[in-house]
């Protein structure tokens, strides 16, 4: 024991989490340093897996150094275990490039002005309303991810000024996260409790739509007191290109119906098949390519390149891809030298009776996750407990772990796809929204510890 304490507090282990601490520090300061985060979050990856084979011994855990240094070293078992963690993280690029790809493609067909025309009330606080509820719902059924870039997007042409279109789509990111919490497909660590059995999906929507829903109104209460006025629409000339374009309103409407259709059908398509949930996206671009490069050879004026796929895909946000690559690498290393081991080993030394334990565990990890990817915490915590499907403890867990990561922007992947969409400043987001987060979270934890206490 004392041995394993005197590696922890030596050698490259420790280096690993200062640099990891350096490099947050960097993106969160993204706009005074005038460094862009991607490129921030890319170093911060490379340096901590180079660091990591460099460092061999010292910067593992004794407990995790012998299960990867097997019999062939530790530097020959390192290279499919970051392939493993690639592959991982891999799906949720691909899953982004094809949503961001669909939407972008909506978008470019007119699908988007035909709802933004729908929406005429100029009222803040109304209008916030009803981007929020509507980002809950649809969180639901598509996932956080897709239902952000396709509301970001909408607010887009709806809102002119940055700093509100920033509020608005910090709203939305607060609002997916809620919706992706209490169902079994609206977010990734939702499907991951489902699919290993730990929860039920008609349960797990019963016993944490409450809280969820709780978690997204006491913010929009508060944020009514906060708004006031009219919001500014986009100028007339933004969209002029848009309302001369050759594309008849009965296209866009067939192209917004089917892309927002097959978005739907991703989550159908995984429950059916069992497979990711990027194969059904890639399939779904697939489909809309198609139907899109026919119809660009049958309607005069759509032969250009403009309304091909071909090109739409190289307007998507690479730098937010790349974020994505970089920051997950980074939180990947810290899982394998073990420092999320010992986080989960250290909370559950929390010094308290059943069941307020394992309800401070849960509400920990959802406030961890809006600083380390929630994915590996609840990973780690699924491997250390063994309770059966439906516990209390799943349940919460979900709820925390779904919403927790809204308190800071790059807490989620619904808030890095915000953030890289309408370039959302760190700090900004921290001094103008994590508190409200914070109190949504806190007190849907609390609807949720009510019921346990009142019901169960």
């Amino acid at each position: 024991m004392l041995h394993q304490k005197h590696l922890l507090m030596q050698g490259t282990f420790i280096t690993i989490l200062v640099m990891f601490i350096i490099g947050y520090c960097f993106i969160a300061l993204e706009h005074p340093l005038k460094i862009n985060k991607s490129a921030s979050a890319l170093l911060l990856g490379v340096i901590l897996w180079t660091l990591l084979i460099v460092g061999g011994e010292s910067a593992v855990i004794p407990s995790l150094f012998a299960q990867y240094n097997g019999g062939e070293g530790f530097l020959h078992n390192m290279h499919p275990i970051l392939i493993e963690h690639l592959g991982d993280i891999c799906e949720i690029l691909f899953f982004l490039m094809g949503a961001m790809t669909i939407v972008e493609l909506i978008d470019t067909y007119g699908g988007f002005k035909i709802i933004t025309d729908k929406i005429q009330t100029a009222s803040k606080v109304k209008l916030l309303w009803i981007v929020s509820i509507l980002s809950f719902f649809m969180s639901a059924v598509l996932d956080n991810m897709t239902t952000t870039i396709v509301m970001v997007t909408l607010l887009s042409k709806l809102i002119a000024k940055q700093k509100d279109r920033w509020f608005f789509a910090s709203f939305v990111v607060l609002a997916a996260n809620a919706g992706g919490a209490w169902s079994p497909i609206g977010d990734v660590t939702t499907i991951m409790l489902w699919i290993a059995g730990k929860v039920s999906a008609v349960n797990i929507m019963l016993k944490t739509f409450l809280a969820s829903l709780t978690s997204i109104c006491i913010p929009l209460l508060i944020a009514s007191f906060m708004l006031k006025g009219t919001l500014e629409r986009p100028d007339e000339e933004v969209n002029l290109e848009l309302a001369n374009h050759p594309i008849s309103k009965k296209v866009s409407t067939i192209i917004l119906i089917l892309g927002v259709g097959l978005l739907l059908c991703v989550p159908v398509f995984k429950t059916l098949t069992h497979l990711p949930p990027y194969i059904g996206m890639l399939g779904a671009l697939g489909i809309l390519w198609v139907v899109t490069e026919l119809m660009t050879a049958k309607i005069p004026g759509l032969s250009t390149d403009k309304y091909k796929v071909i090109s739409i895909i190289r307007r998507i946000d690479m730098p937010s891809i790349l974020f994505f690559l970089g920051i997950l690498l980074a939180v990947a290393a810290l899982q394998v030298c073990g420092h999320l081991t010992i986080l989960s080993q250290s909370l559950d030394n929390i010094n308290l009776a059943e069941p307020h334990k394992y309800f401070a565990i849960s509400g920990i990890i959802g406030i961890l996750s809006s600083i380390v990817d929630n994915v590996p915490l609840v990973a780690g915590t699924m491997a250390m407990y063994s309770f059966p499907m439906d516990h209390y403890f799943w349940e919460m867990l979900a709820y925390c772990a779904g919403t927790g990561g809204s308190i800071l922007i790059i807490g989620s992947a619904a808030g890095v796809a915000a953030m890289g969409l309408e370039k959302i400043d760190f700090i900004w987001y921290l001094k103008k929204i994590s508190w409200i987060a914070l109190v949504g979270y806190l007190t849907g934890a609390l609807i949720y510890m009510g019921q346990y206490f009142i019901f169960d």
